[in-house]
C-alpha cells in the first residue's frame, strides 16, 4: 500500500495464453512494457484473445461469480469441508472486506480492464495492422471492458465502482461512484464500441474460443453487445430503449419458420483440460442445490428435472445439508452461458409489460413471451390469463427467470433489483442465530486502505 495501489490493480501474469481450443504462439512471457512501447499485430492480437480469457477468470471457479452468487441467492450450497467460510462467511455472516469471500469481484475485473486501457492506447500505433483491424480490435474491447465491469457493479451494487480507470498506479486514485454513474459507463463503453465494430471489417484479427462461434465476426459481435446492452438497460430500468437493443441483438423467438427456436442460442464462457487452460470449478462434489429450488418449483417443471438430480452422496456443512446436485456442470469442460437466446426473450417480456404506458396488447405480448420460454423450456401449460398487476406479473417473470436461468448468477440481481430480496429463504446458524441476508459485496479492503481505511464512505457501506 506504499504507493497506494490504484483501483484498476496490477497486471498478473503473462501475454502469452492460450485457452478453448486457442493456438496462441508463446512470445515468452513478453512485459507489459513491451506491449506499450513495441506493440505488434501478433501481441496485440494476443493480447486482446487474453481479455476474453481474463474476463472468464473466477467466473466458474469454486469461490468464483455463479457460485458464490448462487449461494448468497439461495440456489446452492458448497460444501467444501476445507473451507467453512461458504457457509460461515457468505451465509452466517456479513461478508468481510479483507477475505477472498467478501473481497471478491474486484482485483481480476479491474486488471482486465487496465489491459483493456492498455490496448486501447497503443491499438492505433500498430503499422502492421489495417485500419479495419484496429476498429474490430477497439469495439471488441470496449465490450469486454463494459463486461468486466458489469460484473463490478452487479456485485458490488449501491457500494459502487471506479469507473475512472485509465490512470498510471503513481497517480491519485479516481473516485469509487455509484450505481447509476458505473451503469451509464458500461453503456457508453458498450455504445462506443458498435460504430468501431461496423467498421471492422469481415474478421476479427485475433482468435475467439467456440463459446463465442456464433459471433466470430465484427458483425455479428455487434449483435452481442447489443444483448449485453438490453441486460444493462433493463437492469437501469431503461424500458423505453431497451427494446430497441434486443431488436438488434441475436434474439429469436421462433416467429420466423427460415430461423428454428434454439432456447439455448447465444455466448459461454468455455473450459478445457488443455494444460494451461482453466477447468469449470463448479464441476466439483462440494456443490449442492439448495432445498427451496425443489420445493419452489411447478409440478413437472421439465427445468427442475433437467438440471438437478439426486447426488449420488449427500453433503453437509455447518448445520446444513442437501442430497440434490446441479447437472448443468458435470465435467470439467462444462460451458457456463455468458448470454442466451432465453434471457433475451425474458428480457423483452419484462421492457413490454414495464414500459411506462404499456397496453394492454403490449402486456398481452410480455405474457406471449415468457410463454415461449415457460412452454419450451420448462414443458409448462402456457399463461392464459394476464396478470391482475406489475407485482403479479413480475412474480410470474422471476418465477421463468430462476428455473431457466437456474445457477447461471441471475437469481440474486434479480430479487435485488425488484426489491425482493426478502423472498430468500433463511437457515438458523449452528447457535441458532438466523442467517444474514448479504445481497451485496463490500468495496475489498485493499482498496479501501489505499483510500485511507474509513476516509472513503464507501468502504463503510456493508453486505447486507
Amino acid at each position: 500500500m506504499k504507493n497506494k495501489l490504484i483501483a484498476i490493480g496490477a497486471i498478473a501474469g503473462a501475454l502469452a495464453v492460450t485457452a478453448c481450443d486457442l493456438d496462441v504462439p508463446d512470445l515468452n512471457n513478453p512485459a507489459i512494457d513491451d506491449l506499450q512501447s513495441h506493440p505488434t499485430a501478433l501481441s496485440i492480437g494476443v493480447a486482446t484473445t487474453g481479455l476474453l480469457i481474463g474476463n472468464r477468470t473466477t467466473h466458474g471457479a469454486e469461490n468464483g461469480y455463479v457460485s458464490q452468487l448462487g449461494i448468497v441467492g439461495r440456489e446452492a450450497y458448497c460444501f467444501d469441508s476445507a473451507d467453512p467460510r461458504f457457509v460461515r462467511e457468505l451465509l452466517e455472516q456479513v461478508l468481510n472486506p479483507g477475505s477472498p469471500f467478501g473481497g471478491n469481484f474486484w482485483q481480476f475485473s479491474y486488471s482486465n480492464i487496465r489491459m483493456a486501457n492498455i490496448i486501447l492506447s497503443v491499438v492505433n500505433n500498430v503499422e502492421d495492422l489495417t485500419a479495419e483491424n484496429k476498429h474490430a480490435i477497439i469495439g471488441f474491447t470496449k465490450t469486454i471492458e463494459a463486461l468486466d465491469l458489469l460484473r463490478v457493479i452487479s456485485t458490488h451494487d449501491t457500494n459502487g465502482a471506479v469507473v475512472d480507470t485509465n490512470h498510471a498506479v503513481t497517480e491519485t486514485l479516481p473516485p469509487i461512484v455509484d450505481k447509476d454513474t458505473t451503469f451509464a459507463a458500461i453503456a457508453k463503453l458498450l455504445d462506443d464500441a458498435v460504430p468501431e465494430l461496423t467498421m471492422g471489417g469481415e474478421a476479427f484479427p485475433f482468435l475467439l474460443d467456440e463459446g463465442f462461434s456464433d459471433f466470430a465476426d465484427p458483425a455479428s459481435f455487434i449483435t452481442f453487445n447489443r444483448a449485453i446492452r438490453a441486460r444493462v438497460a433493463v437492469y437501469m430500468k431503461d424500458y423505453p430503449h431497451a427494446l430497441a437493443f434486443i431488436k438488434d441483438s441475436f434474439i429469436n423467438d421462433g416467429s420466423d419458420p427460415a430461423k428454428p427456436l434454439n432456447l439455448e442460442a447465444g455466448a459461454d464462457y468455455t473450459y478445457t483440460t488443455k494444460g494451461g487452460d482453466a477447468t469449470n470449478g463448479l464441476a466439483t462434489p462440494n456443490i449442492f442445490a439448495h432445498a427451496s429450488v425443489i420445493a419452489d418449483a411447478q409440478a413437472d417443471d421439465k427445468r427442475l428435472t433437467r438440471k438437478i438430480v439426486k447426488a449420488k452422496q449427500a453433503g453437509a456443512l455447518r448445520g446444513l445439508s442437501s442430497d440434490q446436485t446441479f447437472t448443468m456442470y458435470a465435467k470439467p469442460t462444462s460451458p457456463i452461458p455468458l448470454i442466451h437466446n432465453k434471457e433475451l426473450i425474458l428480457l423483452r417480456a419484462e421492457v413490454e409489460w414495464l414500459t411506462p404506458g404499456a397496453t394492454p396488447a403490449d402486456k398481452q405480448k410480455a405474457i406471449d413471451d415468457l410463454n415461449i420460454v415457460r412452454v419450451n423450456d420448462g414443458g409448462l401449460p402456457k399463461i392464459t390469463a394476464l396478470p391482475a398487476d406489475d407485482a403479479a406479473f413480475k412474480t410470474a417473470l422471476l418465477y421463468e427467470r430462476r428455473y431457466s436461468l437456474l445457477f447461471e448468477g441471475h437469481r440474486l440481481i434479480d430479487l435485488r433489483r425488484f426489491d425482493r430480496q426478502s423472498e430468500l429463504p433463511i437457515e438458523k446458524a449452528l447457535n441458532g442465530n438466523a442467517h444474514k441476508l448479504n445481497i451485496r459485496w463490500p468495496i475489498p479492503l485493499p482498496e479501501c486502505n489505499a483510500r485511507g481505511g474509513t476516509d472513503e464512505p464507501r468502504c463503510a457501506l456493508g453486505s447486507t
